[in-house]
């Protein structure tokens, strides 16, 4: 019986021992840190054998393959190992992939991706089909078709996950933007994390699309000098194409091909701000290609509710808005957010820095922003980039504390925003501990 060993016991690894157990692997998952108690009751459950805070090398170094969790770097020296001996280092996206016939909509992008693969699965629902939405949102994928039958896959993929795949080929893929980010994993080389991104359509074919952003520079230049064999649908605001999504006026029009055409009202998307405008253009490319109805792609694109913790507004307190946008964790989606703020804004910023080049939001902080509170360990980047370009900037070291300032400080039609531009390491869990924290927060204001 051959052995597959699962590093990290999180959701994915969970869902990959699961799906491994039913295919008739023995299964072994190694965490070097704790496991949560939750995981641990379903691997007793399965009677899947498993160990916390170690790695047994002698064990793992005997396997037939690795299931590696996103989170463990690929110089990890046991990964190092593993890779020297031969034994295939793989991604959850890509074992899972293995054992379904589901049609396959991948959705990677420094930004935009969540929304985007939400708003997907909203519209191929509704249309009726049997789709199931995982990958870096969720539930596990492996765990999903361990157990569903489903038709559809709507997948929103990081470049870790891409890493790891050999044969991985999503019909559709989609990247909606690259901007630097993670560098720290990639060698601080931007070309590297490019090449990652663009991992989702090197197995795709003359019979798959990719859609991409044709406004976004690092795309275009990429494409044209790395060509890829699948269809390709582009996405703009300010060009126009015989096959692809563009606007004319005031309509989205999107052509799949030169005769098949779906027009929507902008106005009309439940989603505001002009990087939504994308993910939107992106998600109905999708459901056009798959044959969904055009008058369901169009309720769907006006009653989508949009994903937690990206530009989620809280509550209106004294004709002050708060608003949520605890998924920014890097600079180019605190673009987004900011860019699309129409008051004056007390824009609550910081966390863990990843190589964050703060200069290029200078533009809009000179424009939107009439107060900064910082909130992170280390606040001295953002200091010295900001601290002459706003009248006041404050230091914080916990949420409420941040929350409390910043309602001292707005004003009658303001907007308290947070969106951080950085990950969330040194105060909180994660992103979404962040943006519950800062929504409890204001509603004990």
């Amino acid at each position: 019986m051959a052995l597959l060993v699962v590093l990290g016991g999180g959701e994915s690894g969970v869902g990959t021992a699961i799906l491994g157990l039913k295919k008739g692997y023995e299964v072994f998952v190694s965490d070097k840190g704790k496991i949560k108690e939750k995981y641990k009751n379903v691997l007793e459950h399965f009677g899947i054998d498993w160990e916390e805070e170690k790695h047994s090398e002698d064990r793992i170094l005997k396997a037939d393959l690795v299931m590696k969790s996103p989170g463990i770097p690929d110089k990890v020296p046991l990964v190092k190992q593993l890779v020297e001996k031969g034994i295939p280092v793989i991604s959850e996206i890509e074992f899972a992939s293995k054992y379904t016939d589901a049609k396959i909509i991948g959705i990677t992008g420094s930004n935009g991706k969540t929304t985007t693969t939400m708003l997907t699965n909203h519209i191929l629902a509704n249309g009726g089909l049997k789709v199931g939405m995982a990958g870096n949102i969720g539930d596990s994928y492996a765990k999903m078709v361990a157990e569903n039958d489903f038709e559809y896959y709507v997948l929103e993929i990081s470049s870790f996950q891409l890493d790891g795949i050999v044969d991985f080929k999503p019909h559709i893929a989609v990247i909606t933007n690259i901007s630097p980010d993670h560098l720290d994993r990639y060698e601080y080389s931007f070309e590297n994390y490019i090449a990652s991104k663009f991992r989702i359509a090197e197995n795709q074919d003359e019979n798959d699309y990719l859609i991409y952003d044709a406004d976004d520079t690092v795309l275009v230049k990429w494409l044209k000098e790395h060509p890829v064999k699948s269809k390709l649908m582009p996405f703009s605001l300010n060009k126009v194409f015989v096959e692809g999504a563009f606007i004319e006026q005031n309509e989205i029009i999107i052509k799949t091909t030169t005769t098949d055409t779906i027009s929507m009202i902008k106005d009309s998307l439940a989603l505001e701000g002009q990087h939504n405008v994308k993910n939107t253009m992106a998600a109905a490319t999708i459901a056009k290609l798959i044959g969904i109805r055009k008058e369901t792609i169009r309720a769907c694109v006006s009653n989508f509710q949009g994903a937690p913790h990206r530009l989620e507004k809280v509550l209106k307190i004294h004709h002050v808005e708060y608003i949520n946008d605890s998924k920014a964790t890097n600079v180019n989606a605190a673009y987004y957010a900011l860019d699309s703020m129409k008051s004056p804004t007390v824009w609550i910023v910081g966390g863990v820095d990843k190589g964050n080049e703060y200069m290029e939001l200078m533009p809009l902080v000179r424009e939107k922003v009439k107060a900064i509170i910082c909130l992170g360990e280390d606040n001295e980047k953002i200091k010295h980039v900001f601290g002459n370009a706003v009248d006041l900037l404050v230091e914080t070291f916990a949420m409420e504390e941040a929350v409390k300032v910043a309602y001292k400080i707005a004003e009658r039609g303001d907007t308290v925003l947070l969106s951080p531009a950085c990950a969330s390491f040194d105060l909180f869990k994660n992103y979404e501990d962040r943006g519950d924290q800062f929504k409890n927060c204001v509603k004990n204001l």
